[in-house]
């Protein structure tokens, strides 16, 4: 039996609606998640975790998360909860669909 998987997306945009910065933020946020990655998978010295992806989603940077992290390292996934809480960034939790599958 298969858990359905679920995504989590910070977007670089606070709670008040200020452009978080530094504009990179979420590349230097996925750049910390790097090493966490399914077992037995390897990964280019500089490529990021599947399961912390930087992009553009809706015309904000974002990073898209997938809760497959928190079973991994739940630490990791603590960090980049507590990113998002303490930077008041705006969030979409529990989505079923991966948001990078509709990527235009």
């Amino acid at each position: 039996m298969t858990s359905e998987v679920r995504y989590f997306v910070i977007y670089g945009v606070t709670n008040s609606g200020n452009t978080f910065r530094p504009s990179d933020w979420a590349e230097r946020l996925a750049g910390v998640l790097a090493p966490y990655r399914p077992p037995a998978t390897l990964g280019g010295h500089l490529s990021y975790s599947p399961y912390a992806v930087p992009s553009t989603l809706d015309g904000m940077r974002c990073v898209v998360v997938d809760e497959r992290l928190r079973q991994l390292e739940p630490l990791a996934w603590k960090f980049v909860q507590d990113f998002a809480t303490d930077n008041q960034l705006q969030t979409k939790r529990d989505l079923t669909e991966d948001p990078l599958s509709r990527h235009d």
